[in-house]
This record gives C-alpha cells, sequence and structure tokens, in this order.
C-alpha cells in the first residue's frame, strides 16, 4: 500500500473554507483529490487556478459561479467543471455545512492558486 497523502485533518485556508486532502502527492502528479466544508453563509475567495478542476456536491446546497456565466444554484449530487483559469467563486445558501469534493488534473499545488479579490 502507497500513502498518498495526510488524510488525518481538514485546515483553514484563506479561501474561507477548510480542506482536507484525500489524495495530493508528488508521486501521484495526475490528480489530486480533496475534501471542501464551507460554512453556512460564507463566499469562498473568488479566485482561479492553472488546473482543471471539477466539484462534486456532497450535502449542503450553495451558490455557484463560474467564469461570466450567471450564478446558479447547486446542491447534493450535482458535479460542476471548472475550466483551467477560469474564475471561480461558491457561496453556502444553507443552513448546514455545504460539503464537496474537488478533483484536480493534474494535482493541486499552491502555484496553481490565483486569488481574484
Amino acid at each position: 500500500m502507497n500513502k498518498s497523502s495526510n488524510t488525518d485533518s481538514e485546515f483553514w485556508t484563506l479561501e474561507r473554507c477548510f480542506i482536507r486532502e484525500l489524495l495530493n502527492a508528488a508521486t501521484c502528479p495526475e490528480v489530486s483529490l480533496a475534501r471542501t466544508r464551507v460554512e453556512p453563509g460564507v463566499r469562498t475567495q473568488l479566485h482561479s487556478l492553472s488546473v482543471l478542476e471539477w466539484y462534486v456536491i456532497e450535502a449542503g446546497e450553495g451558490l455557484m459561479k463560474v467564469g461570466d456565466e450567471p450564478a446558479y444554484p447547486v446542491s447534493a449530487g450535482d458535479t460542476v467543471r471548472i475550466p483551467v483559469g477560469t474564475a471561480q467563486q461558491i457561496t453556502n445558501t444553507g443552513t448546514a455545512d455545504l460539503l464537496f469534493f474537488c478533483i484536480c488534473v493534474p494535482r493541486f499545488t499552491p502555484d496553481a492558486y490565483t486569488a481574484l479579490e
């Protein structure tokens, strides 16, 4: 068995959400997987990534903004594709935590993140 990352705890980010990396290692550069938690009423920082990303909504409800398109509601079971270099932001519009998986191809590294606020 190859252990690919520390999956023991989540951490707070300046993006205004909590992240728990499930798969993110230099030994697996093709992809990364993280679980994100956004508290009720919180809007994440507007940002873009230099990698392709998907959000897979696990629980809760929110309002998703991708690029120049109008914001739209998301909830459990929805999947959002975010092209490379596209502005993105999600707002938790519910009363419980908004939980979603982030899949990045290739893997996410801190230099892939650009704050747009």
